[in-house]
């Protein structure tokens, strides 16, 4: 009876002092005994280590991450944020930018997707904050494409395009071409005001800062500033044939039209509005404006005009180009096509022929 009771107390001081468990040995940020002295790095004082299966699964289930973990999404860690990689993107078929420079901080792109705009006030107050940001987003170059069309009265029977891109950017950074040029000493531009004109001329070496300084000391109620990309030495009147000769094989009777947009081509700067958007849109009309379109992100696609002894393509002829794309153009027309002609189609030619052998083409009804 004795031992009883003696156990029954015993039972009764052990439920009233503190409970022991394993896990109270060490807290979750204190490493284990046999760890103290060469721990791992992401603990204090070591290398990186992969954690047992049975420690995960401790983790797991405590709630708390492993002591080294970080948020699977940099871009939600504040610290991993301001560490981002700059500079050159690479992405597996596409040419090597930084193609941050599309959509930086405080832009917005167009609905048509030609021009990005900012009201940012300090574009439109420090000229040498404008000039570091022009330099900066004419590394990378604009969007330049082939768009064909048919269309017989209100019916468009095709309607393809093409990216050219890659023709303006060589593989290796150090056979680019592009450069940044200011308008020269007898070149009619829109030089501040809102007529065009040759005064004044900073030189085209070293005018950009000086363009920069006088648009910020412009002060007219509504100015612009504005970078234009352009492509340089791209023979498409030559394309231009080589699309209508290939459509007429077709024996297509309706209107064809040729283009070659270009998007992402323009940067444009604005000081901000001083009142709401109405009362500056209505007072724009009876307000005078400067206009500066004195720079140019000019993208060669070649070093001189085709047929120009010495030229040199950057990636490919035009011939070269024209050689790989024919069969990828006329399957795409042939099947009545609305939207991209890409490197797939080019693959499907090449692998199983498509676009060879591709005679008449029922059009239907006329009309």
């Amino acid at each position: 009876m004795e031992n009883r009771r003696s156990i029954i107390t015993d039972k009764v001081k052990r439920s009233a002092g503190p409970v022991h468990r394993s896990s109270d040995a060490a807290g979750p940020s204190s490493p284990p005994a046999e760890l103290a002295t060469d721990a791992p790095a992401g603990l204090p004082g070591g290398s990186p280590v992969e954690l047992p299966g049975d420690s995960a699964m401790t983790n797991t289930q405590n709630h708390m991450p492993p002591p080294y973990s970080s948020p699977s999404d940099t871009s939600l860690d504040p610290q991993a944020r301001s560490h981002l990689p700059k500079g050159p993107q690479f992405y597996p078929g596409l040419p090597v930018l930084d193609y941050r420079q599309y959509s930086p901080p405080m832009f917005e792109l167009s609905a048509d997707t030609t021009t990005i705009s900012s009201k940012a006030s300090y574009l439109s107050e420090n000229g040498k904050a404008l000039a570091t940001l022009l330099r900066s987003l004419a590394t990378v170059p604009p969007k330049p494409q082939v768009l064909i069309q048919g269309n017989r009265g209100h019916k468009i029977d095709f309607s393809i395009k093409l990216n050219m891109m890659n023709l303006i950017v060589p593989n290796g950074p150090q056979n680019r071409l592009d450069y940044l040029r200011c308008v020269g000493r007898d070149e009619v531009a829109l030089r501040g005001g809102s007529e065009p004109g040759l005064k004044p001329d900073f030189g085209v070496d070293n005018g950009l800062e000086a363009w920069c300084d006088r648009f910020v000391k412009d002060t007219t109620t509504i100015k612009t500033f504005t970078l234009e990309r352009v492509v340089a030495n791209l023979d498409t009147s030559w394309l231009e044939g080589q699309f209508r000769s290939l459509v007429a094989t077709t024996e297509y009777k309706g209107q064809v039209t040729v283009q070659f947009p270009v998007t992402h081509a323009k940067v444009v700067i604005q000081n901000p509005d001083k009142h709401n958007k109405f009362f500056t849109s209505v007072t724009a009309l009876f307000s005078s404006k400067s206009k500066y379109e004195v720079v140019k992100a000019v993208w060669p696609f070649a070093t001189g005009r085709n047929g120009e002894q010495g030229r040199r393509c950057l990636v490919q002829t035009e011939k070269t180009w024209w050689e790989e794309w024919r069969d990828p153009i006329k399957y795409a027309i042939a099947t009545k096509r609305q939207g991209w002609v890409t490197n797939e189609d080019k693959l499907e030619c090449i692998m199983e022929s498509k676009g060879k052998g591709v005679s008449l083409i029922d059009w239907g009804p006329e009309y």
